[in-house]
């Protein structure tokens, strides 16, 4: 869904060069880049979107790995958090910008992939 929306947007701006060359890095190349999806702005700057979905509202809490979070601290200008919600019914989006910090809690859990609680 976020693929296509970038797709759309790129193209509604008249860069279907661009739409072209966006990229689902997660499936592509596996877990672990960081980020789900490389886009870009209307300039060609590259974009990293990590995608979290719920079928909650949009306050429902989400996990974020270490190297997400740590990947959006090195990336602060690039990176963002697409939160989707309310998924089984009528799919709304919203994005995050670093510092994430500032914008949600984060609470630290000890799992076999260390995460962090965000809320």
């Amino acid at each position: 869904m976020v693929l296509r929306f970038e797709q759309q947007r790129l193209r509604q701006l008249e860069r279907a060069d661009l739409a072209n060359k966006i990229r689902w890095v997660s499936q592509e190349d596996g877990d672990g880049a960081g980020y789900d999806i490389l886009s870009f702005d209307h300039k060609g700057k590259e974009r990293f979107l990590e995608v979290k979905t719920t079928v909650g509202s949009q306050t429902a809490p989400f996990y974020l790995t270490r190297n997400e979070l740590s990947f959006s601290n090195e990336r602060p200008k690039e990176f963002r958090i697409c939160r989707l919600y309310d998924f089984s019914k009528t799919p709304k989006m919203f994005e995050l910008a670093p510092p994430l910090e500032k914008l949600v809690r984060l609470s630290r859990y000890h799992l076999r992939r260390p995460s962090i609680e965000a809320s």
